[in-house]
């Protein structure tokens, strides 16, 4: 009987079990090389420093404030001496001569102005003043094309005043103040969508909820036509400012862009993609044929087709869906095909053995097969589309991502790019809870 244990390792195996952990190690370091070498190229590939030298988190942050607040100008006409209170400088949105907000104060050509933290701004004929709490007063004034800055006695220029000879401005974060030659303006910051329910010519305009509650249910109509609630609606539905009406309609005919594409593109899929399936199609020619035409049109991206089919039949909600249903045409004739060179033959041959046709025999042996695919593809591409019709209506001209484009190119408008950002969302989120409950009574039952 040997004394040797059969169970210890010899060294011959021990050797080479430590020459599997070396490559093991060895290839471990060469994959962390790997990604760190990646890693450097994107750096410098990227012009990463040069990025970070010309980003400006400020004007990120002055435009998130933009999303969630909105502002009002306090402007004087130095040419006319005519001072004008409007919110987001609207000319809707302007206050009456004789009913200017609390915080703005007016007699003859003294106008004063209070701000928060206890900030005070006073116009004169040619002049103005600004009282800042812990700085002191600060004067200017008009020398034909100048404008003269006095600061307090002792105080050196802070960092939230900008002075040139025909501009000085000020920026206190939640007020801001400019004067040129021309004009002279306050800015005063508001949490909040200006107007949004009603603009200030509405009989509702500034009412409380309680107050607009009380004149619902109230007899007494504000306008003798129609009762109070019929009236609340008429005015926010025809809101001058936002527009609640235009943007529902938009926002309706950017869903009706994604269904016509998608539906239109899974109907012509479908009967395609037979003759591309290698069970269905012996012709290797016509098979071939069809899957290149796939692969050509999912090859072209949307925003492609959409510059294409804007030049040949026009601008319109049309076109972007044509340039749907011909990107996923291609995509859902590939996956079609594919799931129907996975189907159970078993199926088929059951349903032909009763003696049915070959029309029969798709309907009751594949297409069973394939519909909860087909569904389920379907669905998935309506959601992704409706936010996919957003950009591609902003280059046909329809859609709510006209509207987007339109309020992104005023620069001004962003509470207004907000709003039309969270319809989008609630749409594609609504799209989401829609086609999921459908899955669930049609797939699983």
């Amino acid at each position: 009987m040997s004394l040797l244990s059969t169970d210890q390792p010899s060294g011959l195996a021990l050797a080479g079990l430590d020459q599997v952990f070396r490559a093991r190690r060895l290839r471990s370091f060469a994959g962390i090389a790997a990604v760190l070498a990646y890693l450097v190229y994107v750096f410098f590939a990227f012009d990463i420093p040069g990025l970070a030298a010309k980003a400006r988190p400020e004007n990120a942050a002055v435009l998130l404030g933009d999303f969630w607040s909105y502002k009002t100008h306090v402007t004087r006409d130095n040419r006319t001496d005519k001072v004008t209170v409007a919110i987001e400088g609207e000319r809707r949105g302007t206050y009456r001569a004789d009913a200017p907000p609390d915080w703005v104060a007016r007699d003859g050509s003294l106008t004063q102005i209070t701000l928060p933290h206890g900030a005070h701004v006073t116009y004169t004929s040619k002049a103005a003043q600004v009282d800042v709490p812990d700085f002191g007063m600060i004067q200017l004034a008009l020398q034909g094309r100048h404008v003269l800055l006095t600061l307090p006695e002792g105080r050196a220029m802070p960092d939230w005043i900008s002075a040139a000879r025909n501009r000085v401005s000020m920026d206190r974060g939640d007020w801001r103040f400019s004067m040129t030659p021309s004009r002279t303006e306050t800015f005063r910051y508001f949490p909040g969508w200006e107007m949004f329910f009603f603009t200030l010519d509405s009989p509702f305009s500034g009412k409380s909820v309680v107050e607009l509650a009380k004149l619902a249910i109230s007899g007494k109509r504000v306008n003798p036509e129609m009762s109070n609630l019929s009236a609340m609606f008429g005015d926010f539905w025809n809101n001058k400012v936002w527009h609640h009406g235009d943007v529902f309609w938009a926002l309706c005919e950017t869903v009706l862009m994604a269904f016509l594409g998608t539906m239109g593109a899974g109907m012509i899929a479908l009967p395609l993609a037979f003759l591309a399936a290698t069970n269905f199609t012996p012709l290797v020619a016509l098979r071939l044929s069809l899957r290149r035409v796939f692969d050509f049109l999912r090859g072209v991206d949307g925003l492609i087709w959409t510059v294409i089919l804007s030049r040949a039949f026009g601008p319109g909600p049309l076109t972007g869906s044509l340039a749907i249903l011909m990107t996923d045409t291609g995509t859902f004739g590939k996956m079609f095909s594919e799931a129907l060179e996975n189907i159970d033959d078993k199926q088929v041959e059951g349903v032909g053995s009763t003696g049915a046709n070959a029309l029969q025999r798709a309907r009751f042996g594949v297409l069973p097969q394939l519909a909860p695919v087909i569904l389920s593809q379907l669905l998935y591409y309506l959601e992704s589309n409706t936010r996919s019709a957003t950009v591609i209506g902003a280059l046909v001209g329809g859609g709510i991502g006209l509207l987007l484009t339109q309020a992104i190119l005023t620069q001004k408008d962003w509470e207004e790019v907000c709003y039309y950002v969270i319809l989008i969302v609630l749409t594609v989120m609504a799209m989401d809870s829609v086609s999921g409950w459908i899955r669930r009574r049609f797939i699983k039952g």
